[in-house]
């Protein structure tokens, strides 16, 4: 992937993909060049008009999501998941496919907002997981817990120090379910939890399992859990190729974890 550095505004082969007063965060610059890479792939292809031009506001044009929608379903080969791979993903992921798991949880919510130094809310929010990871005491941490969320939590929540009562999977934004249904943790979690809201803080009181559904019944769902992770790993795979052919200034797309397309 070539790579340079520049004082001028970030390009994929040299369209700019912000206007010169806007400043985005990494994570937003490089969903933009990821999708400006496939943009002109979809051109290669003859998918789309040379005449359609990239956006410096991240929004591209109707005709140009059409086209990376069918340049993807042409060059990702996503295999169907077979029925072993289905039942051990099942097995070692039971509580996933359990019905009526719940959990007792409470966070300190800090809000992205437009404008914020979100480098230094993030320093806020690592220090206050810090602080209450750091009571050896139940009694104290809960009653630290309940004022840090009454003094700096950006959520109502934060009047009831935090409480956010049982909850279920479907009850929260996917990614903050995740967090809180991807593992069997309980205490305060050991790392901030990222949302569309912002950055959460988030202590798990309590667990309940819920009824493991057998896997007869969650066939469905577990081959289309495996055709994602598939979908996601071809994607970044592909990716990763079109950036190695591109050339991109004032982005780190190494930085990404995953794909960062809408």
């Amino acid at each position: 992937m070539r790579h340079s550095v520049s004082t001028r505004a970030a390009s994929v082969n040299g369209q700019v993909l912000h206007a010169d007063d806007e400043t985005l965060a990494p994570e937003a610059l490089r969903q933009r060049a990821c999708t400006e890479l496939l943009r002109q792939a979809a051109q290669r292809a003859g998918l789309l008009d040379q005449a359609d031009t990239g956006a410096t506001d991240g929004v591209i044009s109707e005709a140009a999501s059409t086209a990376i929608e069918s340049l993807l379903e042409n060059e990702l080969q996503i295999p169907e998941p077979g029925e072993e791979a289905c039942r051990r993903h099942h097995a070692a992921n039971l509580a996933r496919y359990s019905r009526g798991e719940r959990v007792l949880a409470r966070h300190i919510l800090f809000a992205v907002t437009p404008g914020l130094d979100v480098n230094a809310l993030r320093q806020r929010a690592e220090r206050m997981l810090v602080e209450v990871r750091c009571h050896d005491d139940p009694a104290s941490a809960r009653e630290h817990f309940a004022r840090a969320a009454g003094e700096f939590s950006n959520c109502p929540s934060g009047a009831q120090g935090g409480d956010l009562g049982w909850l279920e999977a479907g009850d929260c934004a996917p990614e903050f379910a995740r967090e809180l249904f991807g593992h069997q943790e309980v205490g305060v979690l050991p790392r901030l939890v990222h949302s569309r809201f912002g950055l959460h803080v988030v202590e798990v009181c309590a667990r309940d399992s819920g009824e493991v559904q057998p896997f007869e019944t969650v066939r469905s769902a577990v081959a289309l859990q495996l055709r994602q992770q598939a979908y996601v790993t071809a994607l970044r795979q592909y990716l990763s190729l079109l950036a190695g052919q591109a050339v991109i200034e004032g982005v780190d797309l190494d930085g990404a974890d995953t794909p960062l397309v809408q």
